[in-house]
């Protein structure tokens, strides 16, 4: 495998990487407010939350260059205040991909924290538990599994990311070219060793982690202890 392909693969694990990293504290964050609390509008939240995982790629690529763009207010002051464009950069690549992953971490989240039995979290507020220590030391233990399996598939999507992070980052070697991406390219230019190999190794990759996830699925433990 010559060297711009092990490029596009470094890139995407830390692209994968770094997103992912995002969306386990948002995703955790957001899926535990939308689980314990009651608020008017929660419903249509859960709904834009969750529109990345239907809505087009594309479509996500162009909300995103809209906001981010050097001619939006966004990318205009980021620009005049730094110097910095998250266009045709990898931090672009990160961002396009953490937005269309998100779903896939902050659901599995919620219905993990809702799953946790509340009479168990009552409980150790009687013994005197606060609320910051209640989530780390029963709330989290109890729905530590649905998250982690939420995070590696949120991982898994967004290492795969190819039409947001297109419309976004571009197809730079070196430098935003993802492994998604040099796929394409490759196929494009009838690179077809080089796509084969690209291609085996971005299965083999998301047949591991698919694997793990459905491992640590809460329906399947449940299931192993009932029987």
């Amino acid at each position: 495998m010559i060297s711009f392909e092990w490029t596009a693969v470094l890139l995407s694990l830390k692209v994968a990487g770094i997103a992912t990293l995002l969306n386990l504290f948002l995703g955790v964050a957001v899926g535990y407010l939308l689980a314990r609390t009651r608020f008017s509008g929660r419903d249509l939240l859960d709904t834009v939350l969750t529109l990345p995982m239907v809505m087009p790629p594309t479509v996500l690529g162009y909300y995103l260059l809209v906001l981010m763009g050097r001619r939006s207010w966004l990318g205009a002051w980021l620009q005049d205040h730094f110097g910095f464009s998250f266009i045709f950069t990898w931090q672009g690549a990160v961002v396009a991909a953490s937005i269309v992953a998100f779903p896939l971490v902050f659901k599995p989240a919620r219905a993990a924290f809702e799953a946790v039995d509340g009479q168990l979290e009552q409980a150790a507020r009687v013994l005197g538990v606060s609320e910051f220590a209640l989530f780390f030391r029963v709330t989290l233990p109890l729905a530590w599994r649905g998250i982690l399996a939420g995070v590696l598939l949120g991982f898994a999507r967004a290492l795969g990311e190819f039409g947001a992070t297109l419309m976004v980052a571009g197809s730079i070697p070196g430098q935003t070219q993802t492994l998604s991406i040099a796929i394409y390219e490759a196929v494009q230019a009838g690179n077809d060793d080089i796509a084969n190999s690209l291609v085996v190794l971005t299965s083999a990759i998301c047949i591991v982690v698919l694997m793990v996830a459905n491992k640590l699925a809460p329906g399947r433990v449940a299931s192993r202890n009932h029987n």
